[in-house]
């Protein structure tokens, strides 16, 4: 085994996490939340109660699913692969104003948003993250501390790190 694969071996997802966490509110619009997910060119984000603690997740394909947001481009017919693909390439103005929605409706984050929560803690090793992440079938893992956020692991921290060998 190369000493570059033992080196990631030992890599924790502490050292792959970001730890400044952007977090929906359980009691925002959808059309609230799809406006902070494309604004923050983010794909989804941990759900946190009144009191502040994680009580969910919530993507912008729930948002999708729930048919808050148009599944296509009415001007082409083509579907939008933002959702397919995330929001973590950059998109032109027009691209982001096509995901603002004129309205609001009474559905909440809450009513939309996955109560289970994937979390490992900081001494993970990557390939543990790795493993829930498939094994989830999910894009992100919550780096918790007790009932504490800490941070995110993101299938594309996952990449960055593996492209840094």
């Amino acid at each position: 085994m190369s000493d570059v694969s033992e080196e990631v071996r030992n890599w924790t997802a502490a050292e792959v996490m970001q730890r400044n966490v952007l977090s929906a509110d359980a009691d925002w619009s959808i059309e609230a939340l799809a406006n902070f997910l494309t604004d923050n060119h983010i794909s989804g984000a941990p759900v946190t109660g009144a009191g502040g603690e994680l009580i969910g997740v919530v993507s912008l394909t729930d948002v999708v699913r729930h048919g808050s947001m148009p599944e296509s481009d009415s001007a082409t017919g083509e579907t939008h692969d933002v959702y397919l693909y995330a929001l973590e390439r950059h998109m032109g103005q027009e691209e982001m104003r096509l995901f603002h929605t004129g309205h609001e409706s009474s559905v909440k984050v809450r009513d939309i948003m996955t109560p289970m929560i994937f979390r490992i803690e900081e001494d993970a090793s990557i390939q543990q993250v790795a493993d829930t992440m498939i094994r989830g079938g999910i894009h992100r893992v919550f780096v918790t501390e007790g009932n504490t956020l800490k941070g995110i692991v993101t299938a594309l921290d996952l990449l960055k790190a593996v492209a840094a060998l």
